[in-house]
């Protein structure tokens, strides 16, 4: 039985603040081949991605330090090359749009598997086999969607969202505190 030795696997970037699911992704990802380095915050990938750019990177998109957005163009100035999967718990059209608009490759809402993960890293172009949605969203959804654009537009600042959606500040960090609800 051959080994691969670590310089032959490709390189990964995991970053995420959920100490378990870093853990739980690092060690399925290894498994299937990559050689895994974990950071916790948007600066301490930067420090590892300049020490040796990475062919590939999964950001999570709420990182204790900011949006995990803003690390893409980072991650594509050192090498151009890399594959950037942004995951969220917190997924919504808003962020996907602009994550991919910034360069990342796909964007995946948590909970995901490795194998998911892996599948992203090879989406290289849009498929226009892809059936579209029957059903429209809910009222909720809608609702999360329209919260969230208007956050995203008021950069992460929830009392001029709260302000700009006639919400009381209070009132719309319940709402954000809970997950979004699915289509």
């Amino acid at each position: 039985m051959t080994r691969v030795s670590d310089s032959d696997r490709p390189t990964l970037l995991l970053v995420d603040d959920d100490a378990t699911l870093r853990e739980t992704l690092s060690r399925a990802l290894a498994a299937r081949g990559f050689q895994v380095k974990v950071a916790l915050s948007s600066q301490e990938a930067a420090a590892l991605a300049v020490e040796d750019p990475p062919e590939f990177a999964l950001v999570d998109l709420k990182l204790p330090d900011g949006s995990g957005l803003k690390l893409i163009p980072t991650l594509l100035r050192l090498d151009p090359h890399t594959r950037i999967v942004v995951l969220t718990g917190y997924g919504s059209i808003a962020t996907a749009i602009d994550a991919i608009k910034l360069g990342a490759t796909y964007y995946v809402s948590k909970p995901v598997d490795a194998d998911d993960i892996v599948n992203a890293f090879q989406h290289s172009a849009g498929n226009g086999d892809t059936p579209p949605n029957g059903k429209p969203m809910s009222l909720q959804r809608v609702t999360w969607e329209h919260i969230d654009r208007v956050l995203q537009q008021h950069d992460g600042n929830i009392s001029a969202t709260a302000r700009a959606l006639s919400m009381h500040r209070r009132t719309l960090q319940r709402k954000l505190s809970k997950r979004p609800v699915r289509s």
